[in-house]
């Protein structure tokens, strides 16, 4: 670990594009294709480093898969048609396509080279908004997710001697697959807010899911009930988030911004503004500054409202990250507008805000309601795991 610059990355190979599970699939890649033209009509482009990392190969894959997973995605690569579904591959939410191995691995290769330039001082930040892909499992595909990114970059920066690695996910989906990756290590922390199991898949993320006996209180969970909006959601991330990281202190942070919490996502339940998504972007990048020495490596994840809501929110993200944030009240340039249009024929928003800016929300030490469902959803992730790290609950 060397002396940090102050320069951000951001990882960008146009293949990305090429994840592709079809037309009627919800994970449409011009999510992705619209984010970066919206990143340039911004001028962040200039602002920071734009890499194009290699793919991850056969050895790094494995430092999260098993081998025989790998193997089984290589073959439905080839042959689509011959998916071994026992691995989730071919199925309704990850059917197989051509070519599918190569663009996995090169989105996880982003994410792994993201964390190798942030550990080795290159820069302080690095966004990798193709990637987030939380829920693939060792031994197989799940949601959307055929390699697991954040599990790889975490991973490597293990491998390069990181002894502590913290990991936020605001996904509206439980962030599963890292936390079954490092459900047994301590020397990871991963902390998930998510929409409540009970209503929304993988069914898991319940706040008595803590870690292993190995690593009690390395896994936190804050499950979050259908309908929660802005207030609650911020009110739940400032209750829990920052003293676990103060207390861990992570010698690096990584987080994942699925922008499917939003209320105009077709996916999920929750009401939460892009606004609200802004505020919790520009606070973990102060997290990252207060205890991490500004070592963050920020990724996307989920968001199935791709025009509305994505572009704008991995907009704001990758500002944040550049040190060039863009200001909520910001019309949004005319030919990124146009480009939508042509695109998609659906008219582009104009503003980088949803009109909820500046959001608030009510500190955790001012009180409680214990009648109230959101904060009983607070109360129990508190109580699961903060006197397994020593904290009063």
């Amino acid at each position: 670990m060397t002396g940090m610059s102050g320069r951000a990355q951001l990882m960008w190979d146009e293949a990305v594009t090429g994840y592709d599970f079809g037309p009627d699939h919800p994970m449409d890649p011009v999510r992705l294709a619209l984010t970066r033209r919206l990143v340039d009509a911004f001028g962040l482009d200039r602002e920071m480093d734009v890499v194009a990392a290699k793919a991850a190969g056969e050895s790094t894959l494995r430092l999260v898969h098993r081998a025989d997973y790998v193997e089984a995605v290589k073959a439905a690569s080839v042959d689509p048609r011959a998916a071994d579904m026992s691995y989730g591959l071919g199925t309704m939410d990850d059917p197989t396509f051509a070519g599918m191995h190569e663009v996995s691995a090169l989105i996880a290769g982003q994410s792994v080279g993201a964390a190798e330039a942030v550990w080795r001082g290159e820069v302080s930040h690095a966004v990798n908004f193709a990637g987030g892909l939380h829920h693939a499992m060792p031994g197989g595909a799940s949601g959307f997710c055929i390699y697991n990114d954040a599990s790889l970059a975490i991973a490597r920066l293990l491998e390069l001697g990181a002894e502590r690695v913290a990991y936020i996910d605001v996904d509206v989906h439980h962030g599963d697959g890292v936390q079954a990756a490092f459900w047994e290590d301590p020397r990871v922390l991963t902390i998930s807010l998510h929409e409540h199991p009970r209503t929304l898949f993988p069914q898991t993320g319940w706040p008595e899911e803590t870690g292993a006996d190995s690593a009690e209180g390395s896994a936190v969970n804050v499950a979050l009930p259908a309908g929660t909006g802005d207030a609650g959601w911020l009110r739940a991330f400032h209750s829990v988030v920052p003293e676990l990281i103060a207390d861990f202190r992570p010698q690096v942070l990584v987080t994942q911004h699925g922008a499917d919490t939003h209320f105009e996502d077709p996916l999920a339940h929750l009401a939460v503004s892009l606004d609200a998504q802004r505020a919790v972007q520009v606070a973990c990048h102060e997290l990252a500054h207060e205890y991490a020495e500004g070592r963050w490596i920020a990724l996307g994840g989920g968001g199935y409202a791709v025009v509305d809501v994505v572009p704008r929110s991995w907009t704001h993200l990758v500002a944040i990250a550049a040190g060039r944030e863009i200001a909520p009240e910001a019309g949004i340039p005319e030919e990124w507008r146009q480009e939508v249009f042509a695109r998609t024929r659906q008219l582009a928003p104009a503003r980088m805000t949803d009109g909820r800016w500046p959001v608030a929300w009510k500190a955790w030490e001012d009180g409680y309601d214990p009648a109230d469902r959101l904060d009983q959803a607070i109360v129990a992730a508190r109580r699961a795991v903060f006197p397994l790290r020593g904290l009063l609950a």
